[in-house]
């Protein structure tokens, strides 16, 4: 996982250290050549599949 990709923009206020950029995930990184991912939140688990479109669904 990389925090930062090529269009990753500064924040506004680069010298505050309590601003973070979200996690970037490459989804073939994450479904490990498959087409759906169970992410766990909360104790509760959650799919996330890709359809034959080639769209995301997250289902619980």
């Amino acid at each position: 996982m990389t925090r930062k990709g090529p269009d990753d923009h500064a924040p506004s206020d680069a010298g505050d250290s309590r601003i973070r950029q979200p996690v970037r995930v490459q989804l073939a990184n994450l479904l490990e050549g498959g087409r759906e991912a169970i992410i766990v939140h909360n104790g509760e688990e959650y799919r996330l599949r890709v359809t034959a479109n080639g769209k995301l669904i997250l289902t619980k």
